[in-house]
């Protein structure tokens, strides 16, 4: 018997298995199917044909609608292209894919033909999403990976089988001598998924064999101790977090933004700090990321009183004598304050540079040349500088595998970064061309490494 979460799962529950054909969407319908007069389900079976891959996608509609017409279960299907809506919004197709299909999801719950929709995410991928984000940098969030519970407002999206392996899942199909679809796409390793699968994991399974499942366990660590950080953030911030301006005599008059009590902040533990002041960013709609956050703790631990910082997601710091007020400043106001504050940087490469306007260290080093070509155009010189300034319209980038550039722009509101939230967003340009984008994994430009940490980790 396949291993499910049952817990999720509620008697009378319309519950919609999403069914791509592949072997773990084909094994937990099939498992689902086998136990739903015991659980009290009602079973649907869902696809989404992404307009990708041509007859092979078409052979897995197919597939999926026979299956589900086998086991008489209602089956929707619906299409989309995901190509064109990726080159619309300047998303990877994996992005568009998914956007897509979780709308879908979605849509077919508010309908009201069904509750809920289930994934069939697996402890494998489990595993890969809590690297794949480590990779970029997340929070504890991020590292919380995959969650057995997703909500929305027209329902909710499970995932019975987060406990479940694919060595499991493909035994228990072979049991049943069920086939199920292969998609040729997950061999392709240009996409960051498939690399990190078969790639980067078997790699780091050489080390420690135990790894997926030590990568599931710190995702069930950290969905907890989030949990437990929001609650202590809901009691203890209203109690931290001032709201208006201070006037002469006592009290606060009403204004925009939020302010925090500096003398209190400074007895606060780093790792309360760092949340508080996330909390009351995400008060204003902007979420600093890991150099943001450092960078105001630093104005409001060490900085003077009048000092200014412009971040990304268009949030104004201010340091009073007493408080860190945070704004968001309207698109105008947010540009003028950016080119005020926003000096441009030079470093010689190789060498470093201390970035306090953009809240970062930059630290680039020569890589190995000796095999490439002595002298060659696309190499740096033995003497150069670089300059680390904000963006500017018409900047272009080109990302690490894909073809063409992309305006700077582009990138920018693929990430969601949209508004007064991209005003300020540092790069590193060399000889005319952006080796360097916050956030961003860019083509490497032969002959250099880049490094970048906050100033406060530095």
């Amino acid at each position: 018997m396949l291993p499910i979460d049952i817990s999720l799962l509620k008697p009378g529950l319309r519950l919609a298995v999403g069914l791509s054909g592949g072997a773990d969407s084909v094994a937990l319908l099939r498992a689902l199917d086998r136990r739903s007069k015991d659980l009290g389900l009602v079973l649907h079976a869902a696809h989404l044909h992404h307009g990708l891959r041509g007859e092979e996608a078409d052979a897995d509609l197919a597939f999926a609608r026979a299956l589900a017409a086998e086991l008489d279960l209602p089956f929707h299907e619906a299409r989309v292209d995901a190509g064109a809506t990726a080159k619309d919004n300047a998303e990877t197709i994996e992005e568009a894919a998914r956007r897509l299909r979780y709308g879908w999801f979605r849509q077919l719950m508010a309908s009201g033909e069904v509750q809920a929709v289930a994934t069939a995410h697996t402890r494998d991928d489990q595993a890969e999403t809590v690297l794949a984000k480590f990779l970029r940098g997340a929070w504890t969030e991020g590292l919380s990976g995959i969650h057995p519970i997703v909500e929305f407002p027209e329902g909710r999206i499970l995932r019975p089988l987060l406990a479940t392996t694919r060595t499991e899942i493909e035994a228990y199909l072979g049991v049943l001598g069920q086939c199920w679809r292969e998609d040729s796409s997950n061999r392709h390793l240009t996409f960051t998924r498939n690399r990190i699968r078969h790639e980067l994991l078997p790699l780091l399974e050489g080390w420690n064999p135990q790894l997926r499942e030590h990568m599931a366990q710190m995702a069930q660590l950290a969905r907890d101790e989030e949990a437990w950080w929001q609650t202590e953030l809901a009691r203890l911030a209203p109690q931290l977090l001032l709201h208006g301006r201070p006037v002469r005599g006592g009290g606060r008059a009403a204004g925009d933004g939020v302010a925090i009590d500096l003398h209190r902040f400074a007895v606060l533990h780093p790792a309360f700090q760092r949340r508080l002041l996330r909390y009351a960013a995400e008060q204003l709609g902007s979420a600093p990321d890991y150099s943001a956050t450092e960078a105001l703790r630093a104005l409001a631990l060490v900085g003077r009183a009048g000092q200014k910082l412009q971040l990304a997601h268009g949030l104004h710091a201010e340091r009073s004598a007493r408080e860190l007020r945070l704004t968001i400043l309207p698109d105008a106001l947010s540009s003028k304050a950016a080119s005020e504050v926003t000096p441009e940087y030079s470093v010689s490469i190789p060498g470093e540079v201390s970035a306090s306007a953009f809240g970062l260290r930059l630290l680039i080093t020569r890589t190995d040349l000796s095999q490439q070509v002595a002298n060659s155009s696309d190499c740096v010189p033995a003497s150069y500088v670089a300059t680390l300034r904000n963006w500017r319209p018409g900047d272009r980038v080109r990302l690490r595998y894909s073809s063409g550039t992309r305006k700077v722009k582009e990138v920018l509101e693929r990430l969601k970064v949209t508004g007064s939230s991209r005003v300020l967003w540092p790069v590193l340009e060399l000889d005319g061309q952006i080796v360097w984008m916050q956030g961003v994994e860019l083509e490497p430009f032969p002959g250099i490494h880049i490094e970048s940490t906050s100033l406060e980790s530095a």
